[in-house]
């Protein structure tokens, strides 16, 4: 991070931006406006990633935000410009997503900065060993002048490629909640316990894991993903007196992820019941969905018309950003295609036709916000 920070500091600073790192790691640039008292638009997206991840997820709408700087060629606006490149959203280490962001809304509490990773490490201390002071968190704050948060990034899936559209338009960021499960056996040799005598976690998670995806499947539109599983002891001549999994379910109605949550999370405690287990389980995100400023949705799709392209107005299936900044401040999207629908994975890539057009994009977008009497009233209320 401190090599992704170093390089992407040379670029902003180079296009006119003075550049700092605020307690939290994220890295921010700004762009001064026209006027010396001015609001200020933020720019930006995630440098994290994940294990044998692309490399385009995220940090690519950090180097569109550097890039529409590096355009404008010293021309300044009604409203400076704020890059942000923020230092944790994946949510790998500690469980949890969103960090660098959170701090931007003033949500960076107590229980997120003392949270662990698997090493009893806390996110504090982390971030004290990276050489910042977790008490500055609250200046990292956004200032009551911003007017609102644009973010450019992958689809990550393929509906702009079956379409055969270079861009998209975000409407909304669809509900998500992350749960995590133990059940909790009794461990024992392999070669002499009865399988009717046994309690086996392993067995126990192995069969809510498929009724996970057998409930997904008969509701339409829900996601469900068990994507980590750990087993304990984790010996082949032991029956496991533990299983961790974890669960992500994500669908465009909160009421139907919320009753997909509250019925797999029966079933795994009937499950357990049934195996003489017993269960633990944590929520490690609920989030609702989160609708994208209509103002700004209607401007990018002007300006997505404006280049010549067709502007297809979707819902998000992953979280970003975006969603948190949406909080307290208008917040907006613009996806990019993504070749064969594949992120999260090193085959995970762009085409540069489509980066160009995305530059087309923001530039036209920023004239018109430049130009837009309803930016001049949330300019004044700024």
């Amino acid at each position: 991070m401190r090599d992704c920070h170093r390089e992407i500091a040379k670029w902003l600073t180079a296009a006119g931006a003075e550049v700092t790192v605020d307690a939290a790691g994220n890295l921010r640039g700004f762009y001064a406006a026209a006027q010396s008292v001015a609001p200020r638009l933020l720019i930006g997206s995630h440098l994290d990633t994940i294990p044998n991840a692309g490399v385009y997820d995220g940090v690519l709408g950090v180097a569109i935000a550097v890039a529409l700087l590096e355009a404008l060629e010293g021309r300044r606006l009604p409203f400076g410009i704020e890059v942000v490149g923020f230092s944790e959203e994946e949510g790998v280490r500690f469980g949890t997503p969103f960090i660098g962001s959170r701090a931007l809304v003033g949500s960076l509490d107590e229980e997120l900065l003392n949270r662990q990773d698997a090493n009893g490490v806390a996110v504090r201390t982390v971030i004290e060993r990276f050489g910042l002071n977790p008490a500055e968190i609250p200046r990292a704050a956004l200032a009551d002048d911003t007017l609102a948060y644009l973010e450019f990034h992958i689809e990550q899936g393929p509906i702009l490629e079956s379409l055969g559209l270079p861009l998209g338009v975000v409407e909304a960021i669809a509900a998500q909640t992350r749960l995590e499960f133990a059940f909790l056996g009794r461990a024992n040799h392999a070669g002499t316990t009865p399988m009717h005598l046994r309690h086996d976690a392993v067995a126990a998670a192995a069969e809510w894991i498929i009724a996970v995806e057998r409930t997904a499947q008969s509701h339409p539109g829900l996601l469900a993903t068990v994507g980590q599983i750990e087993a304990e002891p984790g010996a082949a001549n032991v029956i496991a007196r533990e299983a961790r999994v974890t669960l992500d379910l994500r669908h465009e109605s909160d009421d139907i992820c919320g009753r997909a949550a509250d019925m797999l999370i029966r079933l795994a405690e009937e499950i357990a019941e049934r195996r003489g287990l017993t269960l633990r389980r944590r929520v490690l995100l609920s989030q609702r969905r989160v609708a994208m400023d209509p103002y700004l949705v209607d401007q990018i799709g002007e300006a997505i018309r404006k280049i010549g392209c067709e502007p297809h107005r979707m819902v998000s299936g992953a979280g970003h950003d975006a969603m948190i900044l949406a909080e307290i401040v208008p917040a907006a999207m613009i996806f990019l295609r993504s070749p064969g629908g594949i992120s999260h994975d090193p085959a995970e890539s762009v085409e540069v036709a489509d980066v160009a057009k995305a530059l087309e994009c923001g530039l036209q977008l920023l004239d018109q916000l430049a130009s837009s009497s309803e930016l001049q009233k949330r300019m004044c209320r700024a």
